[in-house]
């Protein structure tokens, strides 16, 4: 679990699988992540996510508001999809549900994440997205990432032809006084 002024990074619950799914509905949230989340996929990636903090100690958590407790996204690293050029590698990630965007709730809870990972002497961490995703390409170079030259790629886990295909691939290194 990770603790910061206004968030909870911890781990997923049943209770929000609704709220979760209900975000991976939003056709905004889900723009440049490819089609609405389903009953089952949220349960899978809950359970995925779970499992992976369970052998590493790190995963994509779930992210609560602590003023009033409530599911509001996830955030966090897990091992990159196999077929990318970042398999295996830490992949930081976020998705916010939408009434929570405009906050610095994102960055609040990435910069945790980072600081967790340089706490473990990661030496390098990755993020991936769609080249449209112009605001999560934004977050990534405020959190200090840079985009690797020649490091575009086609996602693995998306349809050839899906337009949201292609990525871009932005990558931090562990500060050298940490």
């Amino acid at each position: 679990m990770i603790v910061t002024e206004r968030l909870i990074l911890r781990a997923w619950r049943d209770d929000d699988v609704a709220p979760f799914h209900a975000m991976g509905q939003d056709a905004e949230v889900m723009r440049y992540l490819g089609p609405p989340t389903t009953d089952a996929g949220a349960h899978a990636m809950m359970r995925e996510a779970n499992d992976i903090a369970k052998i590493t100690g790190r995963c994509f958590w779930a992210l609560e508001r602590r003023s009033d407790r409530a599911f509001i996204g996830f955030c966090g690293v897990e091992p990159g999809p196999a077929g990318s050029p970042i398999a295996g590698r830490p992949e930081i990630g976020w998705r916010l549900a939408r009434e929570a965007w405009g906050q610095g709730l994102a960055s609040e809870a990435a910069r945790a994440v980072l600081a967790a990972e340089w706490a473990r002497g990661t030496p390098a961490v990755f993020a991936v997205t769609t080249i449209a995703n112009q605001r999560s390409r934004a977050l990534m170079e405020r959190l200090g990432m840079t985009r690797v030259e020649d490091g575009d790629f086609d996602h693995p886990d998306l349809a050839p032809d899906s337009p949201l295909r292609r990525h871009v691939l932005y990558r931090i290194d562990r500060p050298l006084n940490d």
